[in-house]
């Protein structure tokens, strides 16, 4: 953006719209005109005060004839001139703009249409600012620089804009228009200004234009016909004479009615002939979004008719190139801005994919991140992958909602002053963000979108939805926003109304997330939180079956083609790993507390990192997610229990019999034996193995970068009672797993276990984050790395590659202080980790390592610290230690959002097991210094962390039992590294020899007290 003359707007205020001012009667009027729903929207044509407006209320127009016949402009009045030709706009614009600076007035002219510009500044004219914008970096950014102008240039400034029609070459949709609109002119009615608009009414849909007729104050058709100009406006607020809204013949400085009906017929009937002549009454009728699709269409049609034509090789070649230049337009709008997803879209989707893409969606604009990711990795897996995988993929039937209807739900409810005070204004980042997203929970959907929400439900019938976000940066490849939006189940039970406010509330509750805590930390962490961000909306059939009352999918997994959590040597990275669970596919992609998903690498599948076969089996999943059909609700059962529900779920395909339970079980009368979801037998299916080993190779060779997908599994098998018999009966699969000590491969038959055939649904794909160097780093002497300078040490159970990290400063949950809190103080050690992590600084300056006993994130404080992701960002590494017993152990969930945050955090993770071979750990070793501060507060005047937090919560503040167990520690130079080595699977963290005797913080020549 630029501005000329180059001086500053008058102020530099953020775009908050001030209070009110001026006459109460004409305040009410803007009330009612802006703030209802335009189908409750009274129209003021013909109201009349005679005491109102006073002489300085009035505006000049610059031309008399139309101030006569309009009574002249009011303070406030937004002016649009409905033209067919942009000369006939030029014509009112200069005198208005020769009439206001002869009263003094600043005129702005915002400048981003592609017709000659209307004004231009000179040294002459010091009152007009002309200020370029680029429409092309979409809606919301285009509309708050103009809000933010607004505000900068303050009360009484005059505007000319360009013509409104020329916005839809960049957004390719008549709604955004009406929205901009919208917004922007009951702000500049509250600033006391006056601005001018143009707008071609035959590119606009009726809605459109409906909806600024009902927002403006003045509206005014200039037309041609008989050669001749005609004038008649269209509505003119709180103004009315007899003659007023009748066509007016533009003669020199004259305008004069036609009062005669038999001369007004025939001029509407030329004027319709003329207008007939610009477009066909069809498209006349359509939103630009549907024109394009329709040109598209007939594009293709047009290219399938001519193609092969021997006869006519030219005409198949234009058609050709038609096809391609509105593929190419239409994935400007449809899919990503991100050049390499850009790239990908041009190289796999086709314009019959696009149409495909339009018959499917509601509304308009993008389909975020997600859905193309989906679809491009579905495409590339059709035309690269052998014909049999690609026969094992089902096909998709998902909807899209289109990311404008995000802003149009904001636009509808009033929300748009308050998402500018949440970007521009300075603190309100935070606060505004958390009361826009309350609102958000409980706003109205536009009557349009509920409509088309009806069809959506009306296709599915009674299956289960999952509706998911899909924001214009998620799972691209610099933001994954893994886990940062919610993703919420619909159980589509009920009545069709009950359906439809089910679906409504699902969706208002992604769009609120938007506004989540998380979500603005992510954001602002990565430079986005000015970054247009708008949400589509991804609509899934959630894959399964019903088994009775209950509905879910025979497995689901998560897969990476890079495996950076290799525990044996012998295994290839490349080779890439799953995260497989039985049910939804919730437990693969989150930490669950007290469970844990099958972690598979793909070239190896039976090598499991436990050192037996009861280490195995405790470590399996014993939960199941689904769908509750009764209940309407999301649900957890233990595998036992779901056991007994669903007996014709193909058990057998998916786990193994534990012999020593099961005869336990049968001691205490229990007949049905005890399963371990191991998925052993389908692991023994090496074609299948081999397939998903192929496909994440496949994507990742068409991305040109590791990829992370998520699929869901539908098993099937020859004969389904004798699968569900083999369940009940308790069928013995796989003999014992291999320890972490031998690395035995398992000895199993390599054939296809149950005989289980795996179909699968490709439902996620995004570029996978990585972490750390390809290379080695340099690994230290060995006659260096001395007892008293390791803190700890570990063969496999680590995260981020070969990397080199100096640290500073040390956090530590002691495990038995941390073991002997509540709940509640549990909560408060995650609120002062939180308030510790915010002080210290962000991406690659970090020097803050952090440890604490079993799960960071777990939402189960007796497995770990209940921290969010916000409360640990800004550290350089977090480690997890198998303290305690008791079910505190790290979970090795590689492939969660969880660990997608600490990669794109470039944040390295450690899982310690001090127990087990090939691991030490001696935090022992941390008692020679004292820590950064004293806790808690009643012990020492000295500031503490949890003041940090604030004084709403007193059991943060001053509990000493909370405070006892959070070590917070500052190594003196040279401090401590953490070196690891991929490829030997070996990982350190000691400090290296300095010339200087270690020095305790708490001397007084020491650091921070």
């Amino acid at each position: 953006m630029s501005t000329t003359p180059s001086e500053a707007p008058p102020s530099s205020g953020a775009a908050a719209a001030p209070a009110a001012t001026g006459d109460d009667r004409r305040r009410q009027g803007q009330q009612q005109s802006h703030e209802q729903p335009p189908e409750l929207r009274q129209d003021n044509e013909g109201n009349e005060d005679e005491d109102w407006p006073p002489a300085e209320h009035f505006v000049s127009t610059g031309l008399s004839a139309l101030d006569e016949v309009l009574d002249g402009l009011r303070i406030g009045d937004n002016v649009v001139w409905q033209v067919d030709d942009l000369a006939d706009y030029r014509r009112v614009v200069e005198p208005f703009v020769a009439a206001a600076e002869g009263q003094g007035r600043t005129i702005v002219y915002l400048r981003y249409g592609q017709h000659p510009p209307l004004l231009t500044a000179n040294a002459a004219s010091t009152a007009i600012r002309v200020v370029e914008i680029d429409a092309l970096g979409g809606f919301e950014g285009f509309t708050r620089r103009v809000y933010q102008l607004i505000s900068d240039y303050g009360r009484g400034a005059f505007y000319v804009c360009d013509c409104l029609s020329d916005l839809l070459e960049a957004w390719a949709t008549d709604a955004m228009v009406g929205n901009f609109f919208r917004v922007v002119c009951p702000y500049l009615f509250e600033l006391d200004t006056v601005a001018y608009f143009a707008l071609l009414p035959q590119r606009h849909s009726p809605t459109t234009l409906s909806r600024i007729r009902s927002t403006t104050q003045v509206l005014i058709d200039v037309r041609c016909a008989t050669g001749q100009t005609h004038v008649q406006p269209v509505k003119v607020w709180q103004r009315a004479s007899p003659t007023m809204f009748l066509p007016h013949r533009w003669e020199g400085e004259r305008l004069t009615p036609v009062t005669d009906s038999h001369a007004a017929i025939r001029l509407q009937a030329a004027l319709e002939r003329a207008q007939q002549r610009q477009r066909s009454a069809q498209r006349r009728l359509l939103d630009y979004w549907d024109r394009l699709f329709l040109t598209a269409s007939e594009a293709l049609a047009a290219q399938r008719e001519w193609q092969g034509r021997a006869a006519h090789v030219a005409a198949d070649r234009q058609q050709r190139e038609r096809c391609e230049r509105v593929r190419l337009q239409i994935l400007e709008i449809l899919i990503s801005r991100d050049e390499r997803m850009q790239a990908l879209a041009r190289r796999y989707l086709t314009l019959e994919d696009l149409l495909a893409v339009r018959a499917r969606m509601i509304g308009s604009g993008s389909i975020g991140g997600k859905a193309v990711g989906m679809l491009l990795a579905r495409k590339i897996v059709e035309r690269e992958a052998p014909r049999h995988w690609v026969e094992r993929m089902e096909p998709h039937d998902s909807f899209y909602v289109g990311s404008d209807v995000y802003y149009a739900y904001l636009v509808h409810n009033g929300w748009w002053p308050r998402l500018m005070r949440h970007r521009c204004e300075s603190g309100a980042y935070y606060a505004e963000g958390e009361a826009l997203a309350e609102s958000m929970r409980s706003g109205e959907m536009p009557g349009e979108v509920r409509l088309e929400l009806e069809r959506v439900l009306d296709y599915f019938g009674q299956y289960p939805i999952l509706v998911r976000s899909s924001s214009l940066h998620e799972d691209g490849f610099d933001s994954a926003f893994a886990g940062k939006y919610e993703s919420v189940f619909c159980v589509n039970q009920g009545s069709p109304e009950a359906r439809l406010a089910e679906l409504e509330e699902a969706i208002r509750r992604v769009y609120a997330s938007t506004m989540s805590e998380d979500a603005l930390v992510y954001r602002q962490q990565r430079g986005l939180a000015q970054h247009e961000e708008p949400m589509a909306l991804l609509l899934q059939r959630v894959n399964g079956r019903y088994h009775g009352r209950y509905y879910f999918p025979d497995a689901a997994a998560v897969g990476v083609s890079r495996n950076a959590f290799v525990w044996d040597r012998e295994m290839d990275p490349a080779a890439g790993m799953l995260r497989l669970v039985a049910g939804l596919g919730t437990r693969a992609v989150d930490r669950i507390g007290g469970d844990h998903a099958c972690v598979v690498a793909l070239d190896q599948p039976h090598k499991r990192p436990y050192a037996d076969r009861e280490a195995l089996y405790r470590y399996t999943q014993h939960q199941v997610d689904l769908l509750d059909i009764a209940e309407n609700r999301l649900t957890t059962l233990p595998l036992r229990e779901l056991q007994q529900h669903a007996p014709q779920w193909p058990l057998a395909a998916l786990g193994e019999t534990d012999r020593e339970a099961s005869a336990r079980a049968r001691a205490i009368g229990e007949r049905a034996p005890v399963w371990r979801l191991t998925f052993a037998p389908l692991l023994r299916n090496t074609a299948w193995v081999e397939m998903v080993r192929g496909l994440l190779n496949t994507l990742e060779q068409a991305y040109g970068h590791p990829v992370d997908i998520e699929l869901t599994l539908h098993l099937s098998t020859a004969d389904p009672g004798a699968a569900a018999s083999a369940a009940n009966a308790g069928s013995v699969a796989a003999p014992t797993p291999v320890g972490r000590a031998d690395r035995a491969t398992d000895p199993a038959d390599s054939g296809s276990g149950t005989g289980a055939v795996a179909d699968f649904n490709l439902v996620q794909c995004r570029p996978l984050a990585t972490l750390g160097s390809e290379r080695p780093q340099p690994w230290p002497d060995a006659a260096e790395i001395t007892a008293d300078r390791v803190l700890f040490a570990t063969q496999g159970s680590f995260m981020g590659g070969n990397v080199d990290l100096a640290i500073e400063r040390i956090v530590r949950i002691d495990p038995q202080r941390y073991a002997a809190l509540n709940q509640a103080q549990k909560y408060a050690v995650a609120r002062i980790v939180g308030a510790i992590n915010r002080q210290q600084p962000a991406g690659e300056q970090s020097r803050t390592m952090l440890i604490g006993p079993g799960r960071w994130g777990t939402s189960s404080p007796e497995l770990g610290v209940p921290v969010r992701f916000a409360d640990i960002n800004r550290v350089a590494v977090l480690v997890e230690v198998a303290e305690l017993g008791g079910g505190m152990v790290p979970d090795l969930s590689y492939g969660s959002h969880f660990f997608q945050d600490l990669v794109e955090s470039r944040i390295a993770y450690v899982a310690l097991f001090p127990s087990e071979a090939g691991c030490s750990y001696h935090p022992e070793w941390l008692a020679q210094w004292r820590p950064i501060h004293r806790l808690p507060r009643s012990e020492s005047s000295t500031p503490t962390p949890t003041e940090a937090v604030g004084e709403d919560d007193p059991t943060a503040s001053d509990d000493p039992q909370v405070a006892a167990a959070i070590e917070y520690l500052r190594i003196p130079a040279p401090g401590l590294r953490v070196v690891s080595d991929i490829v030997e699977q070996r990982l350190l963290c000691w400090r290296p020899p300095s010339s200087e005797d270690p020095q305790r913080i708490g001397d007084p020549e020491g650091g921070e007290r």
